[in-house]
């Protein structure tokens, strides 16, 4: 399982990491064709925290993440880390898209599908060096799924497939993790394993973000959240973001 020190695995050598990574979105506004999904979204976050997104359907959740991941541009609003523009630095995020969004047909094993996270790093073509695989290595054994290297990803339970997915996050040493719904379609073991994993993450000093639908076991696995229909209407830890007030104007209950 993922160690317990505080501070950012640093696997590449040679990187300085900030003690304090901070987030902060202003006015954040961005859609899709003349229609916006995301109107003033604006809050900050720091390294070390779990942050879920929550919200009815077509909220702007999706949204929201892959702004953040450079998919989607803002129309308008500013997105900084560390006080420079996010876009400057996308290496250090990592997007993680709904498993129905993988085509887990696809012939690849779990190994090379790892190894695309020193993509950034190595670049596409190029060879990776004995320090990239020692990376890779590490990334595989802190998720505790070096035993499945060699299996095809369409082979894996969805809990393995999440491992590696997170897996890949930490082989591009990503400080951001954006996950969009991780645990739909997991069954209880492999969701209490990934909320527990994501805790660890958080904990060596990454700052995980996730949409999250299950309001029942938000305050088990996050520590933060927005509540969002299509504009902010709450942030903060996530007891009180869920408070009965907020939730009735997010989902209008009666």
């Amino acid at each position: 399982m993922v160690s317990e020190h505080h501070d950012h695995i640093c696997w590449g050598g040679g990187h300085h990491h900030h003690t304090h990574h901070h987030l902060l979105l202003r006015g954040i506004t961005a859609g899709y064709a003349d229609a916006p999904a995301l109107e003033d979204i604006s809050f900050e976050a720091e390294c070390g925290s779990t942050l879920a997104l929550i919200g009815p359907n077509g909220a702007g959740k999706s949204t929201l993440l892959n702004t953040l991941a450079g998919l989607i541009t803002p129309w308008s609003g500013d997105m900084l880390w560390n006080g420079a523009p996010l876009g400057e630095h996308r290496h250090e995020i990592a997007y993680l898209p709904q498993r129905s969004e993988v085509d887990w047909r696809f012939p690849i094993t779990v190994r090379q599908l790892v190894e695309m996270g020193r993509y950034p790093a190595v670049g596409m073509w190029r060879a990776m060096r004995a320090h990239d695989r020692d990376i890779v290595d590490k990334a595989l054994c802190t998720l505790s799924i070096e035993d499945l290297q060699h299996r095809q990803i369409g082979a894996l339970s969805g809990g393995q497939q999440q491992r590696c997915f997170l897996a890949r996050a930490l082989a591009q040493e990503a400080h951001i993790l954006l996950l969009d719904e991780p645990f739909t379609g997991l069954d209880v073991p492999g969701s209490e394993s990934l909320s527990t994993l994501l805790r660890s993450l958080a904990e060596e000093g990454r700052l995980v973000i996730a949409s999250h639908h299950d309001l029942a076991t938000a305050p088990q696995i996050f520590d933060q959240a927005l509540l969002l229909r299509r504009k902010l209407i709450a942030a903060g830890p996530v007891n009180q973001v869920l408070a009965p007030e907020n939730l009735k104007q997010a989902f209008n209950r009666a």
